[in-house]
């Protein structure tokens, strides 16, 4: 069974939709024992991050989560929740990552934040779900903050600088884009993740 977490952050109906797409069980769920005993867990989102960490502390699922030993993919505002510090509020995250999320800050006058559409990957040390086949393809973003390229990253995006569009510690997989909403390719990436042993 695939656990969907729900807290306090939106878009969590896209997630929803993509899994009944691919034919899979899941279910979405605050419940604490559920989730800890799911097979993989996906903690998705987009929202605030002050506001939803608030949410994640008051209701004990933030030790959840940074305790879970099963496959992990956080989305958007999961994987910048999975970091140290974010400037979004800012507040003390998960610290899962060790890196801090920053707010993007355009270049020239060309470029907007946030930052919305589709923009391509480069994989920088591809794995269990970010596979080689997926470098130079088009994901979809809406963000306005992202997390800086570190130990932890495994592909990158350029825009406004470089930054991280996926991440991974152990059982721990991130993207900073909607793969539920990106076409095929999100639709192979979330299935690498569902195929994970």
């Amino acid at each position: 069974m695939i656990a969907v977490i729900r807290y306090n952050a939106g878009n969590i109906y896209s997630v929803e939709c993509a899994l009944r797409r691919i034919g899979v069980p899941f279910v979405v769920t605050d419940d604490k024992q559920t989730i800890r005993m799911a097979d993989k867990v996906i903690f998705p989102g987009v929202g605030e991050a002050a506001a939803a960490m608030h949410h994640l502390c008051s209701t004990g699922l933030d030790q959840v989560i940074r305790n879970l030993t099963q496959p992990v993919l956080g989305i958007c505002i999961g994987q910048q929740l999975m970091c140290r510090h974010s400037e979004e509020g800012n507040v003390d995250c998960l610290g899962i990552y060790d890196a801090d999320v920053k707010r993007l800050i355009p270049i020239t006058d060309d470029l907007k934040v946030p930052h919305t559409g589709w923009d391509t990957i480069e994989v920088t040390n591809p794995g269990d779900i970010i596979r080689p086949e997926l470098d130079g393809h088009y994901f979809y973003y809406v963000h306005s903050y992202a997390v800086p390229v570190n130990q932890h990253t495994v592909a990158v995006t350029d825009y406004c600088g470089k930054w991280s569009a996926a991440m991974n510690r152990d059982n721990f997989h991130s993207v900073q884009f909607h793969p539920e909403k990106s076409g095929d390719d999100g639709a192979r990436l979330i299935d690498n993740f569902l195929n994970i042993n």
